[in-house]
């Protein structure tokens, strides 16, 4: 039984690992700019230790343990900076190590002073685990420091300076939304790179299949005829019926230029009656007897475009792939099936043309059947959606 409240590999959750990986980008560009900006960030943040480490030099005097704390101050520093440039490149467990190594720098020096006040510190370390760890143990992470500065508050002083307290929280909320912030910018240029490529290749998948639909039959059917035309002048020396061939061929070079140019375009209409004309005018060029349908009118509309395509492929296969001496052609309301009786072409049936067929009629939610026929030779049967759900339907009531 599949649990419903299983969540997708893409959707957000609290205990996911942030996927900063769009910042590995070689080419740089606007990864480079995210980790520029989130480093600036917080060197800009650190600014406020070394406010501190005046303080705490004004307020301590001079000594070991004043030079010790500004020492450790300054590492604190300088380890969030590095944290927010390398840290999220890193794997899980050096985040963890990172996380807890600012952490401990940023404590240090409320411990060496005995001052719960300078936990208002870790709000950098709390930003940075925030950037790196889970959102769950990043929050778990906020609520025990914060906690920890109250109750050391409370027993240290007898009271709690709420004003440090909604230091911490707000600062760590603020560059923790900054974080969050470039965090989805970054993915969201990324993902937007990812369609564009998208988009490319899916551009050039129809354009190809399109030339090969196009220029695949017309450059069969004029080889044909170019045969046939050979063959007249070498046996006969008709001339005015090598003539008669070479005009046509003439008017199938221009047909085959103009669809080149509209395909480019994408503005090329197939009509499933020309792919019939088309089909006939070939098969009786190649010496192929053609039993065609008379009329179209039962094939729905929205299907005559693709079924078109599924015509000109099959009779293209058969005259380049077959030895068949009869083609039949049968159309339905929803289907249309292309059969031939010469021997099984079983090399030339998982061709460019067979699965580009079979892209075009999954996005009509059609399907593709190709194979040999029963009494032999071969069959290629298109189904548009409602023969499909019927077929599907058909085979759960009957396996057999």
């Amino acid at each position: 039984m599949t649990d419903v409240r299983a969540r997708g590999q893409d959707e957000f959750s609290v205990g996911q690992w942030p996927d900063w990986s769009f910042w590995k980008d070689p080419s740089g560009g606007s990864s480079g700019r995210g980790r520029v900006a989130v480093a600036a960030a917080m060197a800009s943040a650190s600014l406020a230790l070394t406010a501190r480490a005046v303080g705490i030099a004004h307020h301590t005097g001079s000594g070991p343990l004043t030079s010790l704390v500004i020492g450790l101050l300054a590492c604190y520093g300088i380890g969030c900076v590095l944290a927010s440039w390398y840290g999220p490149t890193a794997l899980r467990r050096e985040r963890v190590v990172i996380v807890v190594a600012v952490f401990l720098l940023g404590a240090a020096p409320a411990v060496l002073l005995a001052s719960p006040s300078y936990l208002t510190d870790l709000t950098f370390a709390l930003s940075v685990g925030l950037m790196l760890l889970p959102l769950r143990r990043a929050l778990l992470l906020g609520l025990g420091t914060v906690l920890g500065q109250i109750v050391w508050m409370r027993l240290a002083r007898g009271e709690v300076a709420w004003a440090q307290v909604a230091v911490l929280v707000g600062v760590t909320a603020a560059l923790g939304t900054v974080f969050a912030l470039n965090f989805t910018i970054g993915h969201l240029r990324a993902a937007r790179e990812q369609v564009r490529r998208l988009a490319v290749d899916q551009e050039r998948a129809r354009v190809a299949r399109d030339m090969h639909d196009v220029l695949g039959h017309s450059l069969s059917t004029m080889t044909v005829k170019l045969g046939l035309t050979r063959r007249i002048l070498e046996s006969s020396g008709d001339v005015a019926l090598a003539v008669g061939h070479v005009t046509e061929l003439e008017t199938m070079a221009r047909t085959a230029l103009s669809d080149v140019r509209a395909t480019i375009s994408d503005y090329r209409t197939l009509s499933l009656d020309n792919e019939l004309a088309g089909a006939r005018l070939a098969l009786r060029a190649a010496g192929v007897r053609a039993e065609l349908p008379a009329a179209t009118d039962a094939v729905h509309p929205a299907l005559r475009e693709v079924f078109g395509y599924v015509v000109r492929e099959a009779v293209t296969n058969v005259l380049r792939h077959s030895d068949a001496e009869l083609c039949t052609v049968r159309v339905g309301p929803d289907w249309v099936e292309v059969t031939d009786n010469g021997s099984t072409r079983g090399g030339a049936c998982a061709g460019n043309g067979l699965t580009g067929l079979t892209e075009r009629l999954a996005a009509v939610s059609g399907t593709l059947e190709h194979g040999p026929a029963p009494g032999g030779g071969f069959r290629v049967l298109a189904r548009g959606p409602a023969s499909a759900v019927r077929s599907a339907a058909h085979h759960e009531a009957d396996p057999t």
